[in-house]
């Protein structure tokens, strides 16, 4: 794991000034503390920050081929990189390392472009090939790890692993992109392949990006997506046997490591899952790290610790304090762009515990997604049901007007909750999963942004974003669609970018093996009746992982790594809430209709409603304006001739 960056002129051959490049590397020095290189000639810089993981004596980046015409900096993995490099040997390609990261600069050689489609693993990289003249980039299917990129007015093109490195570079413009904002309030993330930043974006997950000196930029190029075929006729038990091999070999494949490993365990079922077949895969016990809250109601470590003696796991375990809110700053400098998922403070302590003991830790991460775990997919479901019976034209006046009319009673118990139900009946399906998983849904949003703000964007709704990926997702089936939909946008633009930061800022690697692609393209050809079955979201995996964990831990309901925030709100948070929102930071940017702040801040203190997301939003936003937007670029330091 680590961190790249580079400049490189698209329109000729213009010196890449040393020191720059330098700042850009450094800015990033967090994801690999263990070494620095750069590579600089005429027109091209390539920086790289090492995290050692493989091939600790030789593996040093930027590394080339056999002439050193092509070069490479590169973040991630390629786990099957030891298939890869016998067939590449056999095309007459001379190996000088043994490390994962030489197998990028031979494919490249032998199978251009489409030496992406040959990696299993997490990845972004930059390639230059000198004798073509051609920087190429790649990131990974699932959107693991991260690539940011822009071009410059005078045609340079910047890239980096993390937005920082592109700010600080001096000449990426900081205009915030409205329509960002709007995806941001909406989605708690910016969605890619927007970044925060006009002249900044992310480069898709599955994509690659190919720039030839003094040729316009093309656009991104699609190499892979996951298609949810449903065609799979097995039965369960053969379903849970073949998961269980899927798993194993996913896992093996992860625990490739010359440094000290382990896990991440929750004591949810993802990771308790990973932990239980690591364990059968090793014969040294899984060191396995957990955090525990003061607060019981946000406590799992108990269930942690029932699958640690299970298997005689080396567990570490931290409490943490229900009122570990001091990271607020800190998160919003590790993020870059606004960035609203409560949960990145227990990552942030899990990931700090875990590199006192390993230098590599497997997760849970992508389960949800890939074998319908979260309660939101039952509901959904439960929806389309009742869409079903009543067609659209029917359903928006009606159920609009009873959603229009009905309190929101958030404190009132869950069966009399129904406004959200309601205005998700008046949606078609798309919508009406957006809206389900929208912190600030639509008519809370219009509220929210003053006038000269919704002018800016220009009757851009966030909603776009999943209409966009609906139209590619080559499925009508219910549960598949919002499957793919949280594949394309929650998974990456959430969890994927809380874990890379989080880790990274302790220089801890992360490994997801439920997020192997050809794990998540077997899943996506079952049917969704062996993913939900009545009420029981997981059914495949669960009945799968019954031999070898606890009912208590498989079959109790999902608890999910929370905060307290209504109570932070309304107690040690409280006046510090009401100078964020209502202070000049916010108000200087003439976003936000000062009247609505007041009602969200003095509605949450009475108890009336719970507005602690939109509110902890809020709070992130103002966060990001005062720790990134307003911080000028760093001091160049010393740099090495």
């Amino acid at each position: 794991m680590c961190g790249i960056t580079g400049i490189f002129d698209t329109r000729g051959q213009r010196t890449v000034d040393r020191v720059v490049l330098h700042r850009m590397n450094e800015s990033q020095f967090h994801r690999g503390p263990d070494e620095g290189g750069l590579h600089i000639e005429p027109g091209v810089g390539l920086g790289h920050r090492r995290l050692s993981i493989i091939d600790l004596t030789t593996g040093q980046q930027p590394l080339y081929n056999e002439d050193q015409s092509v070069c490479v900096v590169f973040n991630g993995e390629i786990y099957n990189y030891q298939e890869l490099i016998p067939e590449l040997q056999a095309l007459g390609h001379i190996f000088h390392t043994r490390s994962d990261t030489e197998v990028i600069v031979h494919a490249w050689e032998a199978w251009g472009e489409q030496c992406v489609e040959r990696f299993r693993g997490m990845f972004a990289f930059a390639l230059w090939d000198r004798n073509r003249e051609t920087l190429f980039l790649a990131r990974d299917r699932l959107g693991v790890k991260p690539l940011f990129y822009a071009l410059l007015d005078d045609g340079t093109f910047l890239f980096g692993s993390e937005l920082k490195s592109l700010l600080a570079h001096g000449g990426l413009k900081r205009d915030i992109d409205p329509c960002a904002v709007e995806e941001y309030f909406a989605l708690g993330y910016v969605a890619e392949p927007r970044s925060i930043f006009k002249q900044a974006k992310k480069l898709s997950p599955a994509h690659s990006l190919l720039l030839r000196r003094g040729q316009p930029m093309a656009a991104p190029r699609e190499y892979w997506d996951v298609r949810f075929t449903l065609d799979n006729r097995t039965n369960e038990t053969d379903a849970s046997e073949e998961l269980r091999l899927r798993l194993e070999e996913s896992i093996r494949l992860r625990m490739i490591s010359e440094v000290p490993l382990g896990a991440f365990l929750s004591g949810g079922v993802d990771s308790s899952a990973v932990v239980a077949m690591m364990a059968g895969l090793t014969e040294a016990p899984v060191n396995t790290c957990s955090i525990g809250f003061s607060d019981p109601a946000f406590n799992e470590s108990e269930f942690a610790k029932m699958v640690a003696n299970r298997y005689h796991t080396n567990h570490h375990l931290d409490m943490v304090e229900s009122d570990d809110f001091d990271l607020i700053d800190t998160l919003a400098r590790l993020y870059d762009e606004p960035y609203a998922d409560s949960s990145a403070i227990p990552t942030y302590r899990v990931c700090q515990l875990a590199r006192k003991h390993v230098t590599v830790a497997l997760s849970g991460d992508g389960g949800d997604e890939s074998f319908g775990g979260y309660r939101r997919y039952r509901l959904h479901m439960m929806e389309e049901r009742m869409r079903s019976a009543l067609p659209l034209k029917l359903r928006r006046p009606i159920f609009g007007t009873l959603g229009k009319i009905y309190p929101k009673a958030d404190w009132a118990p869950r069966f009399f909750r129904a406004k959200t139900t309601f205005e998700g009946m008046a949606h078609t399906s798309v919508e009406g999963y957006f809206h389900s998983v929208s912190i600030l849904r639509a008519p809370m949003r219009k509220q929210l942004y003053s006038a000269s703000f919704k002018d800016s964007l220009g009757g851009y709704d966030a909603m776009e974003v999943f209409k966009y990926h609906a139209a590619r997702s080559g499925t009508d089936d219910p549960l598949a669609l919002i499957q793919y939909l949280d594949l394309k946008t929650y998974l990456v633009g959430d969890i994927n970018t809380k874990v890379d930061r989080a880790s990274m800022a302790h220089s801890l690697e992360v490994r997801e093996p439920l997020m192997d692609h050809t794990l998540v393209e077997w899943l996506a050809s079952l049917p969704s009746s062996i993913k939900i079955r009545g009420q029981e979201g997981k059914y495949l995996l669960k009945k799968a992982m019954e031999p070898r964990l606890p009912d208590d831990v498989l079959y109790r309901p999902k608890m999910g790594f929370a905060v307290p925030l209504a109570r932070w709100f309304r107690g040690p948070l409280k006046n510090r809430v009401r100078e964020a929102l209502l202070g000049s930071t916010l108000a200087d940017t003439g976003m936000f209709n000062r009247d609505y702040l007041e009602h969200l801040i003095s509605a949450h203190d009475s108890g009336a409603r719970d507005y602690s997301s939109p509110i902890w939003t809020l709070l992130m936003f103002e966060a990001f304006l005062r720790n990134v937007l307003h911080t000028p670029t760093p001091e160049s330091p010393k740099v090495a001739h």
